[in-house]
């Protein structure tokens, strides 16, 4: 006789019955410029629409619902870098229950104000979510809180686990599904209840390459997570337990993304589908990106999990995703020190199509001449090919231009 899973389908059904009309169901859409770009049919889950912009409202909701009465009372304790927090907060106070939620520092200021400003009790500690981890177990033992795990706990997955049952029945035709991982909730509640609608479907999950945490643990090597990320969300040095137990059986590959990867996908959300992601709620993109030879022909749903990112860190992914591209470059070259120069080239880049955002001369610049002065002039084009016309017309004109 086999032991009862600690989560079952019956769990996330009961879940989803639960969580009905208190959350929203979000939109499940095809997507044809994904699609295009990919070579795969790809279906985008958009949990970004949540009220709190991620999915974690789904486990957070479903656990607080099986608080006792005297737990509600004593109130609850969290340990977060944002969308968990959020969601906690959220839904404690509409359900009248008292809330602290510990952050590590360098937690986007959006979220904390965000988890603020829903009536939490914030703690700012520890330099990653293992140390607010740490610290909010210690807090919640001297105040005789409940601890609300974001991914290691059975309700929490249960929860999670909704938002698979919605994507297959908006899109049944799915066979392969791309899960971000951080501590693993999302993809254990969201695996079980794949494989239990639909067998045959694949689940492939995502974390970042600073962060291989589900990867190493399922390889049984010890491996170094650590360090800054665009994708702080699932930037988790240990997977849970739990979650791994669940999920590991359950999980085709594990796709390990860079940073590039993560930038690339937030901004292809927003010029492809005019919508915001986090950096790890665009995990699911970002592997496919990376992956494509993976998933050519297959019929892909991906999570958007979360659109909670950081003005202007979203600024400076799409910006620097121009220059990527060739479309914002800074061009280099050597002039004489005289009046006109600068007008001259300028209306070389214009009768070219360029546009100059930004003009820099550096008359201390020891490789120049003593009459020269090096010119930087930042511009933007079409695309790289553009550029290189712009160069080639400075470098007719005598101008030995170079781009950065």
């Amino acid at each position: 006789m086999t032991n009862k899973p600690a989560v079952t389908f019956a769990d996330i059904q009961a879940a989803a019955e639960r969580l009905k009309d208190r959350i929203e169901r979000t939109e499940t859409h095809y997507s044809r410029s994904l699609s295009n770009i990919t070579g795969a049919d790809v279906w985008v889950k958009y949990e970004n629409h949540h009220e709190t912009g991620a999915f974690k409202e789904r486990g957070a909701l479903n656990r607080l619902l099986q608080l006792t009465d005297a737990e509600k009372k004593r109130g609850v304790i969290a340990a977060s870098a944002g969308n968990h927090a959020q969601a906690v907060a959220h839904h404690a106070r509409a359900l009248g229950v008292p809330t602290t939620i510990v952050m590590p520092k360098g937690t986007p200021n959006v979220k904390v104000e965000q988890t603020r400003a829903r009536g939490a009790t914030i703690v700012i500690e520890g330099e990653t979510y293992d140390d607010a981890y740490a610290h909010a177990l210690k807090l919640g033992e001297e105040r005789n809180l409940v601890f609300v795990h974001p991914f290691n706990d059975a309700g929490v997955i249960a929860g999670q686990g909704t938002a698979a049952i919605e994507m297959l029945e908006d899109a049944p035709e799915i066979d392969v599904l791309i899960v971000p991982i951080g501590g693993g909730g999302l993809i254990a509640g969201m695996g079980i209840a794949a494989k239990a609608i639909k067998p045959s479907i694949q689940i492939y999950g995502v974390e970042p390459e600073s962060y291989p945490s589900f990867n190493g643990k399922r390889r049984g090597t010890n491996v170094s997570a650590g360090g800054q990320t665009i994708a702080e969300g699932i930037a988790v040095k240990k997977i849970g337990d739990l979650s791994f137990e669940l999920a590991d059986k359950l999980v085709e590959d594990v796709i390990l993304v860079d940073e590039p990867g993560f930038e690339q996908a937030i901004a292809l959300y927003v010029s492809a589908e005019k919508t915001v992601a986090e950096g790890a709620g665009a995990a699911s993109l970002a592997a496919l990106l990376s992956a494509p030879e993976k998933f050519k022909g297959r019929k892909v749903g991906i999570v958007l999990s979360g659109g909670n990112i950081d003005t202007r860190i979203l600024a400076s992914v799409l910006e620097r995703s121009m220059v990527r591209q060739g479309r914002i470059a800074v061009l280099r070259f050597i002039g004489d020190d005289r009046p006109g120069i600068l007008a001259t080239v300028s209306r070389i880049i214009g009768d070219t199509g360029g546009n100059i955002l930004q003009v820099a001369h550096h008359r201390m610049a020891l490789h120049a001449p003593i009459k020269g002065v090096e010119f930087d002039i930042e511009i933007e084009t079409r695309d790289m090919q553009h550029t290189q016309e712009i160069v080639d017309a400075l470098i007719a004109a005598g101008y030995n231009a170079r781009c950065l």
